[in-house]
């Protein structure tokens, strides 16, 4: 069962939520919370595996609480869902340790979707942020920042290139020519590596540090 805690300060829009979640057999919501504030400290209290974050809140915000959870609790992931499709909020909550991010007015289907991927330990980028990502580094840094990049073999920043420009593990090897399982463990080296927690945080050090680039192959 993914236990699931919802943070939204719309009682209406976590009542809607939670009917979804709670329809599918596999899903649980274990709690509410009307502010950043709240939903720090049942995070802390309940240690759900996924929360579903909106952004913007009173008091502390969604931005603020995502981070705080991030760095406090690893293993709770969390979903940004919000109503603001804007730049500025996607690369916060990205920066700040969410696992994924999905406008409040995407399928229900897709909600689930997100959360059973996220709860087992991928990271979700709907194609539009994933577009925009690339688009706000285009005019991004020069040359790879090699001091940063010195951690990772050869192979391994192989893999991260792959990584940032949206494959899975399979399509990695395919690329590659080694197998699936070779990929998934050049992944976990490349996150411990870097000190990052998922294949988002990765891209976007792939992309600050100029390793992949904007249009080229």
């Amino acid at each position: 069962m993914i236990r699931v805690l919802i943070a939204d300060d719309q009682a209406v829009v976590r009542a809607g939520i939670s009917a979804i979640v709670d329809a599918e057999p596999d899903l649980e919501v274990v709690g509410q919370a009307a502010d950043g504030e709240a939903a720090v400290a049942l995070a802390t209290s309940l240690r759900p595996d996924v929360v579903l974050m909106d952004i913007r809140m009173p008091g502390v915000t969604g931005l603020v609480a995502t981070t705080r959870i991030s760095a406090a609790i690893p293993s709770v992931r969390v979903v940004v869902l919000t109503t603001f499709d804007l730049d500025e909020y996607v690369f916060a909550a990205l920066r700040a340790g969410a696992a994924g991010f999905l406008l409040k007015d995407a399928d229900p289907e897709r909600v689930i979707d997100a959360v059973r991927l996220v709860a087992r330990g991928d990271a979700l980028l709907d194609p539009s942020v994933t577009r925009r990502l690339i688009d706000h580094f285009a005019t991004g840094p020069g040359p790879a920042d090699t001091d940063r990049l010195a951690v990772l073999t050869p192979r391994e920043a192989q893999v991260l290139r792959q990584v940032a420009r949206g494959l899975t593990n399979a399509e990695v090897a395919a690329v590659l020519g080694i197998s699936p399982a070779t990929v998934k463990d050049h992944v976990a080296a490349v996150l411990g590596k870097l000190g990052v927690r998922d294949r988002v945080q990765a891209t976007i050090v792939a992309y600050e540090t100029g390793l992949v680039r904007p249009g080229v192959p």
